[in-house]
This record gives C-alpha cells, sequence and structure tokens, in this order.
C-alpha cells in the first residue's frame, strides 16, 4: 500500500513539471517504433542472388510514418539506426554497427528514414484517413526507398541499372505489396495505441 502511494505521489509530482509528461510519451513512442522495426528485421529471407534480404521492416515503415507523423517517424528511424550502429543486433539476421550502415544494404536504411518523413508528412495532410490516399503515399514511400537502395547498389557495387533492377526491385515486389495492405489492416490499431 505505501509503495502504491509513493508511487502515486510521484508520478502526480512528475505531471506538474511542464514538458516532462509529453516528453516520456514520444520517448515512449519512438523506442517502441524502433523495437517494432527491429523485431520486422528478425523476419528475414536472403535470397541467393542478391545482398538484399527480404524483411517485413518496409511494413514498419509504412505503419509508423503513416501514424507517427513526420518528425516523430523520422525521429524513430534515426533512433532505430544509431541503435544498429552502436553496436545493438537490430538490423536483419541480427547485424550491426557502423560498417553494416555502408554496406549493400546502406541505401535501403536511409531510405526508410526519408520515406518515414515522407509518409508522415502525407499523414498531416490527412492521407492516412482515406485508403485510397494513403495507398498512394505507401506506394510513394516504398519507391522513395527503392530509389535510394537501388541508387545506393549502383553506386557501391558498381553494377548497372538493369543488374540493380534483377537483385534490388523485382524480387521485392511481392512482398512490397503484402506490406503495403498489411500496413493498411494494421494503422486503425496504430492510432488507437497512439491516441492511448
Amino acid at each position: 500500500m505505501e509503495i502504491y502511494k509513493t508511487h502515486t505521489v510521484f508520478a502526480n509530482r512528475i505531471k506538474l513539471i511542464p514538458g516532462v509528461n509529453s516528453f516520456v510519451k514520444e520517448l515512449l513512442l519512438v523506442v517502441a517504433g524502433s523495437l517494432l522495426i527491429a523485431v520486422c528485421a528478425r523476419l528475414t529471407l536472403y535470397l541467393p542472388f542478391s545482398p538484399v534480404p527480404i524483411t517485413a521492416q518496409t511494413f514498419a515503415v509504412l505503419v509508423i510514418g503513416m501514424s507517427y507523423g513526420r518528425i516523430r517517424a523520422a525521429i524513430t528511424l534515426i533512433a532505430y539506426l544509431a541503435e544498429g550502429a552502436s553496436g545493438l543486433p537490430v538490423f536483419a539476421g541480427s547485424h550491426f554497427g557502423i560498417a553494416y550502415l555502408f554496406g549493400p544494404t546502406g541505401g535501403y536504411l536511409l531510405g526508410f528514414v526519408i520515406a518515414a518523413y515522407v509518409l508522415g508528412a502525407f499523414a498531416e495532410k490527412k492521407f492516412d484517413r482515406h485508403f485510397s490516399l494513403s495507398f498512394i503515399a505507401m506506394v510513394v514511400g516504398i519507391a522513395i526507398i527503392f530509389f535510394f537502395g537501388l541508387g545506393w547498389m549502383i553506386t557501391l557495387m558498381n553494377i548497372s541499372l538493369r543488374q540493380a533492377f534483377i537483385t534490388g526491385l523485382l524480387p521485392f515486389i511481392p512482398s512490397a505489396v503484402v506490406s503495403i495492405f498489411s500496413a493498411s489492416v494494421v494503422l486503425p490499431l496504430a492510432w488507437r495505441f497512439i491516441r492511448k
């Protein structure tokens, strides 16, 4: 009983400090979002002909971007990359480290941040309230991810645009479609979580 009273008094005092309560909420949302991406990175399918694995991370980026807003979404993705760069095994295949960010998948990871920001901007324009508009926004988000991913592969691996399409785009189209429709289903649940 005493522990409960102490906790209640402490919680009430924190609420009296301007900005602390909202900061804690923002921090929790960022942490929850980065954990979602890390969990989705565990769902990995490696292809024998491509250095880039198929993961569920795109799904997480779509949900976070369309539900968090541009600033919070971008910060969440940056936090995720910082976690991996600092040594936490949050990247696909439990990889980690700064070197991974500069590997073949580096462009896709950069694309995650840009796509999350753009998707968040669409959401702030109420695109997330209509299925057709959210679908268009998510297609744009995925196009951004592929744009940076393919550009990075062409530059880093010194391969042709055709090779980049074969190894970095075509095998991922089915999973991208699944990600869009899955994110569309999950979005209402994400909004409820954020409102709470």
